[in-house]
């Protein structure tokens, strides 16, 4: 059966990305594939093929996978429920993020039971008000910590935190933040913890703060050509495109759509394109939002509906079969994955990461 739609994933694209990252900084550089790979799937781990040492994943269940197909760098899971698998993650040396009290007791009995070691990385809040232990936790989580390494339960592999606003490069509440995570390590080394590995940088600042790096990078977004702090030139991963299903002739005037919200301004031809916000294409789009066809950019003519979406092709002799471009690297003029996010008012990666999966998935070498 003929795809509706087609994904096309560039693996080299993801290993170019990796080695400018990995160029950018002097510490080890984690490969973030969580979400199936920022939408990308497999090709996601090309990426230790072009200079990442380690892997991160939110969940136990996006870790476990990835030990049966036989990847064997360090594994990290940052986000767990309490009741999490830590057996299993044990048995399979995935690393886990401890940001409480809680979790660093679950983990310890886990270990206890199956006469492992849970190696972890202690995870402080530094000004985000999201994952991590806050500041009044984090003395007592430290003491517990040494605790249960002294009885052989954990390792404390890593100490680790997240920035709130890297993406605005010299924000101050990136200093105060970096200090914070500095005072935390500390207290952490007056307990007796030594971990290897401290972590706090994402991809922008990675790519535009040296003294955020410490002794590990996450780089996620960036490996697939998205630079959240919009100063480095990265390469698009993905090519979404479908096929014209029809074409039709229509007067000035003709309203187009749900609502009404496209008049033709001309006699022109309208094609019907098999995509829609079931796939992940965008719903509520912004006026200039357009696919490339022929060569050329045309309008989005309309409301994405559930399945389908138009454009305005004017007098470009498109017929039903041809190839439209929602979006790729821009290397022809096709519209860019950044510039759909502004038209959908929205983040790149949150693009990446909500096609359908009625969409063909193609990885090209």
């Amino acid at each position: 059966m003929t795809p509706h739609a087609t994904l096309r994933i560039e693996k080299a694209a993801i290993e170019a990305n990796t080695r400018t990252l990995v160029g950018s900084t002097q510490a080890e550089v984690m490969a973030v594939v969580k979400a199936d790979g920022f939408g990308h799937g497999l090709a996601a781990l090309s990426a230790l093929e072009a200079g990442a040492t380690r892997l991160g994943v939110t969940s136990i269940e996006e870790a476990l996978p990835l030990r049966w197909m036989g990847v064997e760098a360090p594994i990290l899971s940052w986000l767990n429920p309490l009741d999490a698998d830590a057996t299993a993650a044990i048995r399979n040396r995935i690393e886990l993020a401890v940001p409480s009290i809680g979790h660093l007791g679950r983990y310890a009995a886990a270990a206890s039971r199956c006469g492992g070691v849970a190696r972890i990385h202690l995870h402080v809040d530094t000004g985000m008000a999201r994952d991590g232990a806050a500041a009044d936790e984090w003395r007592p989580l430290c003491d517990l910590a040494r605790e249960y390494e002294a009885r052989g339960l954990v390792e404390v592999v890593g100490i680790m935190s997240h920035l709130a606003r890297a993406d605005e490069p010299g924000h101050p509440l990136t200093v105060r933040q970096r200090l914070l995570f500095d005072a935390a390590v500390r207290t952490a080394v007056r307990r007796g913890l030594r971990p290897r590995v401290r972590h706090l940088a994402a991809t922008a600042a990675t790519l535009t703060d040296a003294s955020t790096h410490f002794d590990l990078v996450r780089v996620g977004a960036g490996l697939y050509g998205i630079d959240p702090s919009g100063t480095t030139t990265l390469r698009g991963a993905m090519t979404l495109s479908s096929r014209v299903t029809t074409v039709r002739e229509v007067r000035a005037a003709t309203p187009v759509g749900y609502g009404s919200r496209y008049l033709t301004d001309r006699p022109t031809r309208l094609a019907l394109v098999p995509l829609g916000y079931a796939d992940g294409v965008p719903r509520g789009l912004s006026d200039g939002a357009s696919a490339w066809v022929r060569g050329r950019r045309v309008p989005i003519a309309g409301a994405v509906s559930m399945d389908q979406l138009v454009i305005d092709v004017g007098e470009l002799g498109v017929e039903a079969g041809e190839e439209v471009v929602l979006f790729g690297p821009g290397d022809d003029g096709e519209p860019t994955l950044h510039e759909w996010a502004g038209w959908a008012g929205t983040i790149e990666h949150e693009l990446v990461t909500r096609i359908g999966s009625r969409v063909h998935v193609e990885e090209a070498a």
